[in-house]
């Protein structure tokens, strides 16, 4: 479990890798305005927090309500990137006085599914993951030309993500497990049950390529009083590859919104 920094607190939940290690940096960042609360996903090696069956999407929300009374924090802000804003979004909806905002970076929106090629993964994913790691790799390239302008910048942070993965494998039967649980989840019933000020977080159209920028944008449509802001230069793992921009924009939002 991370838990880190002083100010307001933040619990920030993970995407669909799980470990709160691949996100160190972005955690680092956010640390230094704010309380920053986070840990990794039931199903992954050194989960906490994890409740018994039923193993259902609600698993996650249960696992983040263990999480927050460990921290023994009573109203917080909630950040979810990828898989980790539907998590977040149930949560709030079900718990609207305790989470004074929600920042929702590149989530799939209200009526989402998988794509062609993404189910082809999800369906079998040990015997499509060499497949499944070409295609990050060129999405990711996409990314790094974009917000890592210098060469030495990609270079260095493509060493940091290998030694992370090596140290922090993720795990594809659970990843394909989420997906699917995800796609069971009505987010747009959820999202009409929020009432904390909250910001909708994507990278750049054309540049996002897991998650459409329109899908996430939905919630706008379901959330009052929501506003969104676009991170140009920047895709799906703007969290990974630019993650003090995400940091400086989730602090601002909260700070702005203090009541």
């Amino acid at each position: 479990m991370f838990d880190q920094g002083s100010g307001p607190p933040i619990v920030v939940v993970q995407p669909l890798q799980g470990r709160w290690q691949w996100m160190r940096r972005f955690l680092d960042a956010l640390s230094a305005q704010c309380r920053v609360i986070s840990y990794t996903l039931c199903g992954d090696i050194g989960s906490e927090g994890c409740p018994d069956a039923p193993r259902d999407f609600d698993r996650y929300v249960r696992q983040l309500e263990n999480v927050i009374e460990h921290a023994h924090v009573d109203r917080f802000a909630l950040c979810g990137i990828s898989f980790g804003g539907t998590v977040a979004l149930r949560y709030t909806a079900r718990h609207p006085g305790r989470i004074t905002h929600l920042v929702i970076q590149s989530s799939p929106g209200p009526g989402w599914r998988a794509s062609a090629e993404q189910n082809r993964y999800v369906s079998n994913p040990v015997l499509t993951l060499p497949g499944f790691l070409w295609a990050a790799f060129g999405r990711l390239r996409v990314e790094l030309r974009a917000g890592l302008p210098r060469p030495w910048e990609r270079f260095a942070f493509v060493a940091r993500a290998g030694l992370t993965a090596l140290r922090y494998p993720p795990m594809p039967h659970t990843m394909a497990n989420r997906v699917r649980l995800m796609e069971a989840v009505d987010l747009a019933q959820d999202a009409s049950l929020v009432s904390a000020p909250t910001l909708i977080v994507t990278g750049e159209p054309g540049i996002e390529r897991v998650v459409p920028v329109e899908s996430t944008k939905r919630y706008l449509a379901y959330i009052p009083h929501s506003r969104y802001e676009m991170i140009d230069n920047a895709g799906h793992t703007v969290s990974l590859v630019q993650p003090e921009r995400l940091a400086r924009i989730t602090c601002e939002f909260i700070n702005a919104n203090r009541s």
